[in-house]
């Protein structure tokens, strides 16, 4: 029945007339074609590409060694100041999406430098970030009137809309990892970013008053209920202590090592709606069991050294080393020495909508 429909429909498209030679194929073909004038196209052409059995990714598992990156960023800081750039950033592009400026379909990653006596100028945009400290010490990052001062291993908020900048008062270089959710915002189409005329903001609260405020167990009276975190700097120093706890008391998984969340403690929840962020430590000789989840996830390795397997591929890494790890790609950690792996990605918005799973 359907094919004579068809013929019928040819037949009145071509006022009645019809080749001996024409066949479906043809018939379809020209059916295309005229509905393609409309800005119509057949789902049935498409369907298994775009209702997939399982995630399909066009990322590649990728290593970028900390060694390599530095001597390209340093040398980015004789071409261009901070003030120039807006931010000296050098993209972390996944191979497989070159031009895109995206570690993951979803997440934007680069290494950002700041010199000493650069300040990076006040500006605030849609999209939220966060910055893992690699190298350097006593630069600062200034987020909603507070100016946090850094250290390597520290993990700093700005979320949404926040303003921000940057400054190093100190004699040494620092280096950071670059988190955005900037593909995501993009994807929406939602991006706005403003400038400030004046390139340091304001300070009116002193560095860590966030973290006692808020990440003591207490909280002020009267908090309201917020979606992202108001810590702006979980440091190091304070919860790298509890993973090293947590493995001495054997409490590790044989998928992650002994790992904390990164959490919003008005809430409970993620820091930032979009991004989720985790710290583990793997001891001497960890052999962890295969996982993978639909979130594809940005590695950092604070200390250790080690090796990732991912789909097939191994990944070496050492301190500062980043590595990414596709959507739904399984992947084991192995660890040659006791090691410490901060982690980032995009579960929060999947687990919004509905989208995230894990399995082994």
């Amino acid at each position: 029945m359907a094919r004579n429909l068809a013929v019928a429909a040819a037949k009145k498209a071509g006022n009645g007339k019809i080749s001996p030679k024409h066949n479906i194929e043809a018939m379809r073909n020209a059916f295309y074609e005229r509905i393609a004038k409309k800005d119509m196209a057949p789902l049935w052409k498409v369907m298994k590409s775009v209702v997939t059995k399982e995630p399909v990714t066009r990322c590649q598992p990728h290593v970028w060694h900390y060694d390599d990156v530095k001597a390209l960023v340093m040398e980015s800081g004789g071409l261009i100041t901070a003030e120039e750039a807006e931010r000296r950033v050098l993209i972390l592009e996944n191979p497989s999406l070159h031009g895109e400026s995206r570690v993951t379909n979803t997440l934007f990653a680069g290494i950002q430098m700041i010199l000493p006596g650069e300040v990076a100028p006040a500006h605030r945009h849609a999209a939220s970030a966060i910055r893992f400290v690699l190298d350097g010490e006593g630069a600062y990052t200034a987020v909603e009137g507070e100016k946090a001062f850094m250290a390597p291993g520290d993990f700093v908020i700005t979320a949404n809309w926040a303003p921000h900048d940057h400054g190093n008062p100190s004699n040494k270089p620092m280096l950071w990892l670059d988190v955005l959710d900037l593909p995501t915002v993009n994807f929406y189409e939602a991006s706005f970013a403003e400038h400030f005329d004046d390139a340091m903001q304001a300070t009116t609260r002193q560095d860590g008053d966030s973290l006692s405020f808020y990440g003591s167990g207490v909280l002020p009276d009267g908090t309201p209920a917020m979606n992202r975190t108001p810590v702006i700097n979980y440091t190091y120093a304070r919860t790298r202590p509890i993973v090293e706890r947590m493995m001495q008391t054997g409490d590790i998984d044989k998928r992650h090592g002994a790992r904390v969340r990164y959490a919003n403690p008005v809430n409970g929840g993620p820091v930032l709606p979009t991004m989720s962020a985790c710290l583990a430590m793997l001891p001497k000789g960890f052999v962890g069991e295969p996982y993978r989840s639909t979130d594809g996830i940005i590695f950092v390795c604070a200390e250790g050294e080690g090796s990732t397997e991912v789909d097939g591929k191994v990944l070496e890494w050492g301190p500062n080393d980043v590595f990414v790890v596709p959507p739904w790609k399984r992947y084991a950690h192995h660890a040659a020495k006791q090691s410490v792996l901060f982690s980032i990605s995009d579960r929060p918005a999947q687990e919004a909508l509905g989208l995230w799973r894990e399995g082994n």
